[in-house]
C-alpha cells in the first residue's frame, strides 16, 4: 500500500492506494486562511500539521499496516520558519501572502528579472519563496538569526514524519528563485548577491527519492507500519500532473477549480523570452529529467458560480424543487450552437499570458433577446477560449500541446468537457482517479519503496476513463469565433484600464 497526502490552501487529503493504483483508503481535514492585514495570507502551520495526521489516521484506518511508502504533494511558495527541533517559529506565509513587495521591487533593481528568470526559472514576484526570507530579514531581523531552517509545506511535513533532515524536493526548491534549474543545485550567487545564507535552506533532492523512514512513535499513533519510507514529494500543479499520468512531452493537464491551470512539460529549460514575457515559469517536473510550466486563468470555476449566485435565482429554485444540480440543470438549457454572446473573463484581472491585475471583465453582442443560458455558455467558451490563447502562445516559445488530460469540477459535464475539445481542437479525456494530486504523490512513494523504477514507469497506474474527440463541423465554426476573442484584449484594455 501507498499513501498520497495532498496539503493544499484550505484543506489536506489522504489517500491509500494498493500497488495497482485503486483507491483504498481517504481522510480530509479542512481549515482556513488568515487575512489579518492588507496583503497577508497567513497560517498556522503547527495547526495544519495536526489536521494532517488526523486525515492520515482516517485514510490509514484499515490499510495502515500495509503501507509501505508515503509521499507528498503540497501548496507552492508558503514559507515557514523553523527550529532546530522542527517546530514552526511564526505562521506560514502563503503563496498568495504579497507583503514582499519592496522585496521584489529590489531583485529587480539589483539583479534584473530577466537575470532571475534564465538562472531559475522564476521572475521576482511576492509570492516566491525566496521574496518572503529577505522580507522575514529586512523586517524581522530577530526572527531570521533564530531561524534554523526556512522550508515549505514539503520539508515541513517531512520533517514532522521523521526525515532524515530537513530535504526540499527539486519541484519546490526551484520554485523558489534561489535555485539554478541548469545545474540543479541552490544558487549561490543569487543567495550571496542578496545576503541570504544557504544553510538556511534545506538540502534539495529529486521527487522520489527516499529521505527517511517513519518516525516509530507517530507510525504508532497514526497506525502505520512503522518500517514505511518516506519519499521526497513535490509542488501540487507537479503531483496533480504525474497523477494525470503527464510524463511525456506534448501532453497537458487541465486542472480545473475555483481557477483553471493548463501544465505541461518538456526535455529542456526554457527561459527565452517568449516565456520570460509572457509570464510562464520553467521549473523542474517530478521527473528530474523534465521540465514544467503552467498557464493560470484567475477565474475558473469561481466565474461561473459568481453568475449562478447573482443571476440564477429561478433556476436554484426550480433546479431545487426537482432535486437536481443547479449546474446540470443549467447545463441542459445551454444553446445546441455557439452562444451569441462573446464573454472576457477577466473578472479578477487577466491571468497568462498577459498577468494584467488591472483588466476587467465585459460580455459582448448582448441584445434584447439574450437569455441567461446564452451568458453561461458564452462563460465556458470563454474559459476554453483563455486555455487555447495560452495554448498557441506556448507553441510560439517552442511548447507544444496535442492531448490534454482533465480533473476537478470542470471534468464532471461531458457537455463541458466536449465544448473544450471543440475549441481546443485536440482530444481531451478524463481520469478514473480524479484525486490526481494524491496519486501523483503515492506514485512517487512507489518509486521510493522499489515499487516502481522512476515515474514513467509509475505512470502505468494512471487510467483515463473517456475521451473526447472535436467535432469537424463545430470546431470550425469556433476557430472563427477564437480569431474575434484573440483581438478583445488589445482593443478593450485602455477602455478597462480606466474603469
Amino acid at each position: 500500500m501507498l499513501l498520497g497526502i495532498d496539503l493544499g490552501t484550505t484543506g489536506v487529503k489522504a489517500m491509500v492506494f494498493d500497488e495497482d493504483g485503486n483507491p483504498a483508503g481517504y481522510g480530509f481535514q479542512e481549515y482556513d486562511i488568515m487575512y489579518s492585514r492588507a496583503g497577508y495570507a497567513q497560517q498556522n502551520a503547527e495547526g495544519l500539521w495536526l489536521l494532517t495526521k488526523k486525515a492520515i489516521r482516517e485514510a490509514a484506518e484499515k490499510t495502515g499496516e500495509y503501507i509501505k511508502g508515503i509521499s507528498i504533494s503540497v501548496q507552492g511558495d508558503a514559507v515557514i520558519p523553523i527550529n532546530s527541533n522542527r517546530e514552526a517559529l511564526a505562521y506560514a506565509q502563503l503563496g498568495m501572502d504579497y507583503r514582499g513587495t519592496k522585496e521584489t521591487e529590489y531583485c529587480n533593481t539589483a539583479l534584473g528579472g530577466e537575470y532571475l528568470f534564465r538562472r531559475t526559472g522564476m521572475r521576482p514576484h511576492p509570492m516566491n519563496s525566496l521574496i518572503k526570507i529577505i522580507w522575514v530579514k529586512n523586517n524581522l531581523p530577530q526572527l531570521y538569526e533564530q531561524t534554523f531552517k526556512f522550508v515549505t509545506y514539503a520539508d515541513f511535513i517531512l520533517g514532522k514524519l521523521g526525515s532524515d533532515e530537513i530535504v526540499l524536493d527539486y519541484t519546490m526548491a526551484s520554485r523558489t528563485m534561489a535555485f539554478n534549474i541548469h545545474t540543479k543545485m541552490w544558487d549561490r550567487e543569487i543567495l550571496s548577491r542578496l545576503d541570504i545564507q544557504q544553510d538556511k535552506l534545506g538540502r534539495a533532492v529529486p521527487s522520489g527519492e527516499i529521505v527517511g523512514t517513519i518516525d516509530k512513535r507517530l507510525a504508532k499513533e497514526l497506525g502505520i507500519h512503522s518500517g514505511a519510507v518516506l519519499a521526497a514529494g513535490g509542488h501540487d500543479q507537479t503531483c496533480a500532473a504525474l497523477g494525470a499520468g503527464i510524463v511525456h512531452e506534448n501532453m497537458a493537464l487541465d486542472s480545473h477549480g475555483t481557477a483553471e491551470v493548463i501544465s505541461t512539460i518538456f526535455q529542456k529549460p526554457r527561459v527565452e523570452q517568449a516565456m520570460y514575457k509572457n509570464f510562464y515559469p520553467c521549473y523542474i517536473h517530478t521527473d528530474p529529467d523534465m521540465y514544467f510550466t503552467f498557464a493560470l486563468n484567475h477565474t475558473g470555476g469561481v466565474l461561473l458560480k459568481w453568475f449562478v449566485e447573482e443571476f440564477c435565482y429561478e433556476d436554484k429554485v426550480t433546479a431545487n424543487a426537482d432535486h437536481t444540480d443547479i449546474y446540470s440543470y443549467l447545463f441542459e438549457k445551454l444553446p445546441k450552437s455557439l452562444s451569441p454572446v462573446l464573454m472576457m473573463p477577466y473578472l479578477n484581472g487577466s491571468g497568462n499570458p498577459t498577468c494584467d491585475l488591472d483588466m476587467k471583465g465585459a460580455f459582448l453582442g448582448l441584445t434584447m433577446t439574450t437569455t441567461r443560458y446564452d451568458i453561461v455558455k458564452a462563460i465556458l467558451e470563454a474559459q476554453a477560449f483563455e486555455m487555447k490563447l495560452n495554448i498557441d502562445t506556448l507553441k510560439d516559445a517552442n511548447v507544444t500541446i496535442q492531448e490534454l488530460r482533465c480533473v476537478g469540477g470542470g471534468a464532471k459535464s461531458a457537455d463541458g468537457l466536449q465544448l473544450k475539445a471543440n475549441i481546443l481542437g485536440m482530444p481531451v479525456s478524463t481520469l478514473q482517479t480524479r484525486e490526481a494530486a494524491c496519486l501523483g504523490a503515492a506514485m512517487l512513494a512507489g518509486v521510493g519503496t522499489g515499487r516502481f523504477e522512476n515515474v514513467k514507469q509509475a505512470s502505468q497506474l494512471v487510467k483515463t476513463d473517456k475521451i473526447y474527440h472535436p467535432q469537424k463541423e463545430i470546431m470550425s465554426l469556433y476557430k472563427e469565433r477564437y480569431f474575434l476573442y484573440q483581438s478583445l484584449y488589445e482593443t478593450l484594455k485602455q477602455t478597462m484600464h480606466s474603469l
